[in-house]
């Protein structure tokens, strides 16, 4: 038994928008020889779109039972060239009939009556046909090779962000021990307590599935686990809250977007500040756009070391510019109002899920 033909470059949709530019095609081929024969331009309508689309058929939907090529949706060698010939011939006969019987005509009336009209008909037929099976054939090659473009554009993106995710995860674990190391010398205790913490984190988010995208509420809940793991750190100096709207609850959001800016607050903004301070994690619609926000009220832009890297900050502009081009955009600022501190905001595309 043969294998089974692989005939997944062939789209559904593809017979349709083809069967409408045939009719195009027919409908100028049918005013063009009404200009230039005598009779009723219907009758040359007719015969035109009847022959014109009993070729197509034959030809499009015999892609079906031959083994075609993916990159271009139609057979190679000879099979292609016997489906383009039987497809006309039979067609022209099919065709020819179909016209016969909507004008009234005798069966096949012109090959008895003007063999050498039909014949050159049929030579006519071969050419307009040739010529349209040509163009749908370079189409196809040129739409195959655009998709095959997009999908390894899509490929590399994706590479990217898993790339730049797993750079911020060491990123922050490394930032975590460092903090755990100075604990152990100042707290034993509360050392052991933070260790239980961080492997209870790293449970819930390295075991978790690397997809492009999660709900907000899951980079809410993983912000909070990573809030409890610094709280033992900096006991009541580090005071979270949350702002969720639970219609936001759903969204689509990149993994690990928020935690690098909560840990960039804690590390440049509370820890240096001896009082410590809040930190408000919030989200908000703006018009078409999803509003994230992390804000601290500790030693604000101006107190900044000058010798920080902001690791994490760079690396969610490139995950935000690789996922949504200009359409979204991280901005640094320092509060304006009394409380002062340092506001960071995440502006994405809005896309609900409904």
């Amino acid at each position: 038994m043969p294998p089974p033909l692989d005939n997944t470059a062939i789209r559904p949709h593809d017979f349709l928008k083809h069967g409408l530019m045939v009719v195009g095609f027919n409908s100028f081929i049918g005013l063009v020889l009404a200009l230039n024969r005598s009779g009723p331009w219907q009758v040359q309508m007719i015969y035109s779109q009847a022959i014109g689309l009993s070729i197509w058929a034959l030809m499009d939907f015999g892609r079906l039972v031959v083994k075609i090529n993916p990159q271009t949706g139609w057979p190679e060698g000879w099979r292609r060239f016997a489906l383009q010939g039987g497809a006309i011939f039979l067609g022209y006969l099919a065709g020819s009939t179909i016209g016969d019987a909507l004008n009234d005509r005798p069966l096949l009336d012109m090959w008895r009556m003007a063999p050498r009209a039909m014949l050159s008909y049929l030579l006519m037929c071969i050419a307009v046909s040739a010529a349209i099976s040509f163009f749908f054939y370079a189409r196809g090659k040129d739409q195959m090779r655009l998709r095959q473009l997009a999908a390894a554009q899509r490929d590399a993106a994706e590479n990217q962000l898993k790339l730049l995710e797993s750079q911020l995860e060491p990123h922050m674990l490394f930032n975590t021990l460092a903090n755990l190391r100075v604990l152990i010398a100042l707290d034993p205790p509360r050392a052991q307590t933070m260790l239980d913490q961080l492997i209870a984190f790293l449970r819930a988010t390295l075991s978790a599935s690397r997809a492009t995208l999660h709900p907000l509420s899951a980079e809410f809940a993983r912000v909070g686990d990573y809030l409890e793991l610094m709280k033992v750190r900096m006991g009541d100096r580090l005071q979270p809250a949350f702002n969720l709207p639970p219609e936001l609850a759903a969204l689509p959001v990149p993994p690990l977007l928020l935690q690098p800016l909560v840990e960039n607050a804690i590390k440049h903004g509370l820890e240096p500040h001896v009082d410590g301070g809040r930190l408000l994690v919030g989200a908000r619609r703006d018009g078409d756009a999803l509003v994230l926000t992390v804000r601290d009220t500790g030693a604000g832009l101006s107190e900044t070391p000058a010798d920080g890297t902001h690791f994490g900050l760079e690396h969610v502009r490139q995950r935000l510019a690789t996922l949504y081009g200009e359409a979204a955009s991280l901005t640094l600022a320092g509060a304006a109002d009394a409380d002062g501190g340092t506001l960071a905001t995440v502006r994405l595309p809005w896309s609900p899920t409904e």
